[in-house]
């Protein structure tokens, strides 16, 4: 499920559950993660998005799809589909569950200020040193003709990796050149060209892709796949993933 990008499939009482179609933008980075098979991608002319009619088919797979249906309408700002299906509820005399503020994994509001516990600061401490070793970092703003580019092994982050990691630096950065965006709010289409262009017209050693944790971090997987499939060379590729709270997964 991390691999909805969208976080529009989610596991609900033990199954997987398609929680809003409203939200797959087609990417597909689900597929490939399917142990079963059991997604495809159907071209179609879709009809044009009812929420009643999703609703219909919401209710019929209970309460905690329900809930988890109204908190993602309301993490992704979808006022006028919430009100729909809250009217809908009202309509059919179905109880109206709890939904919290957001349901969207990766927006969802979390306070970790108390687990923290409080550290003596030594005196003699030891000040780290930046491994970044170019400019610009932003994937759209990095020239793709950049000298630092060619023989590189490449760093691509999303962008709240450093701010979670505190060894970003010494375990991630060091010896590498770094490409940083945000899989969510960015274009993903816009970062796939770009990969392109850059493996295309460079010799890359290897790339990386450090991630967080929540769904939306995964949709550029596939891009960064997609793009050394494309290029038909062997170009290693490593995924670190970073929990919300700093530590690496793997």
């Amino acid at each position: 499920m991390p691999n909805c990008p969208e976080g529009a499939i989610q596991i609900i009482d033990q199954k997987a559950r398609l929680i809003s179609d409203l939200f797959c933008d087609g990417l597909g980075a689900c597929i490939g993660f399917c142990p079963q098979g059991a997604i495809t991608i159907e071209e179609r002319q879709a009809e044009e998005y009812d929420e009643k009619k999703v609703m219909a088919n919401i209710v019929k797979q209970g309460k905690n799809v329900i809930k988890a249906h109204l908190e993602h309408l309301k993490s992704h700002q979808q006022d006028k589909f919430l009100h729909q299906a809250l009217a809908y509820l009202k309509e059919q005399k179905i109880e109206i569950p709890q939904h919290s503020s957001c349901g969207c994994p990766g927006a969802r509001v979390m306070d970790f200020r108390k687990n923290i516990p409080k550290q003596e600061v030594a005196k003699d401490t030891v000040k780290s040193k930046s491994e970044l070793r170019q400019w610009p970092i932003q994937i759209k703003l990095v020239p793709v003709l950049a000298p630092y580019l060619n023989h590189a092994d490449l760093l691509i982050a999303a962008d709240c990796v450093p701010f979670a990691y505190a060894n970003f630096h010494q375990d991630l950065l060091k010896d590498k050149i770094l490409l940083v965006g945000c899989p969510k709010l960015d274009d993903l289409e816009i970062y796939q060209e770009k990969f392109s262009q850059i493996l295309k017209a460079n010799q890359i050693r290897s790339i990386t892709y450090a991630h967080m944790e929540v769904p939306c971090c995964f949709g550029l997987v596939e891009i960064i796949k997609k793009a050394i499939s494309q290029l038909g060379k062997d170009v290693p590729f490593k995924e670190v993933i970073i929990s919300i709270q700093g530590e690496r997964l793997g």
